[in-house]
């Protein structure tokens, strides 16, 4: 049976959620995964991940008959519309890798149909697009191709997908006519751009976000070595202040996107981006930062046990990719302590429960703000809480 659309990588937080609302807008919809345990839980009607909304639409569109999952990259035989939600690394040298891209393509190529519309969905290096449509030209595959960037947050994916704006990028009207046609499906507002403006747009928008949390975190840093309480600034700076509403509370900014793709900007800037390299600097230093007051306060940390809640790197996530709460184990344990760590949804065999961690540990640091550590009770022990979640108020 013939497939209105196969998006390929789509087990993962990118690709599943935009699977399914694609089928819930009356789709018959492919999705290709390498993982053949992912791909085992979907069609188990399982979602591999938490994300608002997903297990109940998963479930809806199984018993629709609208899905249809599997390992297979020959299933693109029976579709003139691939979804490629494959991203772009960077090399520890800053250099895009684009082996990721040549491979894949390597295994979908012998299964496109001339005339096909593909869309990558991923954050790429700006000139990847182009770049796929001239391997496949020289392949001999004549196909239409776009780069239409997902913005989703995690956790609001089945939401945003059908709220904001979908960027379309393509460099021929025949490409960017297709795709808006397509995403105009799930009844949002397109806006057009080239391709390489459409990637360049998709890196603007995470480093933005991500430098928004740097400024955020200096501003913690400089108040907190001075002596002061920052809780107090931040209320004197944003209560009824509009022009500083946008002004986000300190924490770690983590995740598989923010600074990979920071790093991919200041890959393609030619002065290599000095904000950026600032931004990283600033944010990937806070652990250590949060670990040095922890000394100043209270000595040493050798045979102490220092209890981490929260190992996923935003709250209300079973995604611990890139999590800064893992340096931060890491750091305390080079100072000696013993580090217990606990996540309501992470899954990891190296970590021990809330009751164990609330029991044994001798002072506490919040790794991630989830809603159930609102009110903890840690008694008199130490707590470093830049999140603000516990007491309500930024602790150090």
């Amino acid at each position: 049976m013939p497939l209105e659309v196969v998006v390929v990588g789509g087990g993962g937080h990118v690709g599943l959620p935009l699977a399914l609302s694609l089928a819930s807008a009356g789709m018959h919809v492919g999705i290709q995964d390498v993982s053949e345990t992912t791909v085992g839980q979907i069609q188990a009607g399982e979602a591999p991940f938490i994300e608002t909304g997903l297990d109940q639409l998963l479930g809806q569109e199984l018993h629709a008959g609208r899905l249809e999952i599997t390992t297979d990259p020959a299933i693109l035989s029976r579709t003139r519309n691939v979804i490629m939600v494959i991203g772009t690394p960077v090399d520890e040298f800053l250099n895009p890798v684009m082996a990721v891209f040549e491979r894949a393509l390597k295994d979908v190529t012998p299964h496109l149909a001339n005339g096909s519309l593909v869309i990558l969905r991923s954050t790429v290096f700006p000139g990847t697009t182009e770049y796929v449509r001239k391997t496949l030209a020289g392949q001999g595959l004549a196909a239409d191709v776009a780069f239409c960037p997902e913005r989703i947050a995690e956790g609001h994916a089945l939401e945003e997908l059908r709220t904001l704006p979908q960027i379309v990028g393509a460099d021929d009207a025949t490409a960017g006519d297709r795709a808006q046609a397509f995403f105009e499906r799930l009844g949002v507002t397109v806006v057009r751009t080239g391709t390489r403006e459409a990637e360049l747009a998709k890196l603007l928008t995470n480093t933005w976000r991500y430098m928004k949390f740097a400024i955020a975190n200096q501003f913690l840093v400089i108040a907190e070595s001075a002596g002061m309480d920052y809780q107090t600034v931040y209320d004197a700076i944003t209560t009824d202040y509009p022009r500083a509403a946008d002004l986000p509370g300190p924490g770690f900014a983590a995740g598989p996107c923010l600074l990979k793709d920071t790093m991919q900007l200041a890959a393609f800037t030619p002065d290599h981006f000095p904000m950026g390299q600032s931004a990283m600097q600033i944010n990937e230093g806070l652990p250590a930062f949060l670990v040095d007051a922890l000394k100043r306060r209270h000595g040493t940390l050798a045979a102490k046990k220092v209890g981490i809640l929260g190992m996923a790197f935003k709250a209300e996530s079973d995604d611990s990719r890139a999590s800064l709460s893992y340096k931060l184990r890491k750091l305390l344990a080079w100072e000696g302590a013993q580090v217990l760590c606990t996540d309501p949804y992470v899954r990891d065999s190296k970590l021990v429960s809330q009751d164990e961690v609330l029991r044994d540990a001798d002072m506490f640091v919040v790794g991630a703000p989830h809603r159930r550590y609102r009110g903890l009770d840690v008694g008199d022990r130490p707590l470093v809480d830049v999140w603000g979640i516990v007491t309500g108020r930024i602790t150090l």
